[in-house]
């Protein structure tokens, strides 16, 4: 069984949404952040793609692309030292707390 990101999509009666959708202010960023973070030397698209295809697929069925890219870019820094997982958590927490 080909990975989750391999597959094309999973059959459905659904039609595709063909129509170009204006980036979120967080997806803008993110890409920002990705792009700082190659130019630092910090992460490359192999590795994003490779975070990206580590993700389990039920949970990579609930994620956007931008999420995907999100979830990868966390997993990856947490990997290489530059973040702690603990760190990242206690900062969302001040983020949904409205501490920021």
């Amino acid at each position: 069984m080909p990975k989750v990101h391999d597959r094309g999509g999973w059959p459905t009666g659904e039609a595709i949404d063909m129509n170009d959708h204006p980036p979120m202010d967080w997806e803008i960023r993110l890409n920002a952040i990705r792009q700082v973070l190659g130019q630092k030397g910090l992460l490359s698209s192999d590795e994003l793609r490779r975070g990206i295809e580590a993700i389990a697929p039920g949970r990579y069925e609930t994620l956007g692309y931008f999420e995907r890219w999100a979830e990868s870019i966390e997993s990856l820094l947490i990997e290489k030292g530059v973040l702690a997982a603990d760190e990242i958590d206690r900062k969302m927490a001040d983020f949904e707390g409205g501490n920021v």
